[in-house]
């Protein structure tokens, strides 16, 4: 039996400390993962992390890392340092960059004698298209992008990727991806809500079918006038 709260990320997309825990409050006992991303992070920093954790959940630090391999090994000590459970990097930065990530996650949480965070590649972003990757010079459709990267992401030993709900099933039935790589699936947009910016979209369930490990959700669940309610509709959707 699938169990949908544990496969919910909800993003706590503000830049209000306040209005985070707010928003939190309402989904205890609801959901175990929140993500705290460049938002929320810029305007208030690492006590964003540590306040949510103190409070029981699971952080997922959505910063997407992308510079030279240094600077980047630097920031993932730091994810490690203020308690986050999960971290990205951008698939994109190549592969010196995240196995640099990689080594100083581990590195770092060894030394801390704390278990390392799951570490995750972005691939392509839900607002890009085949328009899009042409107007930055990539010529691979969109999938062929996602498989390209994921596959780098996995060759260095990373633990999952970044991708939208679209090329879940193609990453699933590749036969070079090992059980335990994970998928996480932002993009996701229950019957009830608007698309928005994001152009590869999919209803949660259909999201989980096609091998979605984490459904990262954020404006349909904390622009409602009650969050919690949000998530009980989107956990019965998932549910069917």
């Amino acid at each position: 039996m699938i169990d949908p709260a544990s496969k919910l990320i909800v993003s706590l997309d503000t830049s209000s400390l306040k209005h985070a825990e707010e928003i939190a409050e309402s989904m205890v006992g609801l959901v175990k993962w929140l993500k705290i991303g460049s938002q929320l992070f810029t305007s208030e920093g690492p006590i964003a992390v540590r306040l949510f954790k103190e409070k029981g959940f699971s952080v997922f630090l959505d910063l997407k890392f992308h510079d030279i391999p240094e600077t980047v090994g630097k920031a993932a000590a730091v994810a490690v340092n203020i308690g986050a459970d999960m971290f990205n990097v951008h698939a994109s930065g190549g592969s010196d960059m995240m196995k640099k990530a990689l080594n100083s996650s581990m590195e770092r949480s060894n030394t801390l004698g704390v278990e390392a965070p799951t570490l995750i590649a972005v691939t392509v972003l839900t607002s890009m298209d085949q328009k899009n990757l042409y107007e930055i010079g990539v010529r691979n459709t969109p999938k062929i992008q996602v498989l390209e990267l994921a596959m780098e992401a996995n060759k260095i030993g990373l633990d999952g990727i970044v991708a939208s709900p679209i090329e879940a099933s193609m990453i699933r039935s590749n036969g070079a991806f090992p059980p335990g790589f994970k998928l996480i699936t932002p993009g996701i947009r229950p019957s009830w809500f608007h698309q928005d910016d994001h152009k590869r979209t999919m209803s949660p369930k259909k999201a989980i079918e096609c091998g979605s490990d984490f459904l990262v959700v954020g404006r349909p669940i904390i622009t409602a006038e009650n969050p919690g309610d949000a998530v009980r509709k989107m956990l019965e959707e998932i549910t069917g």
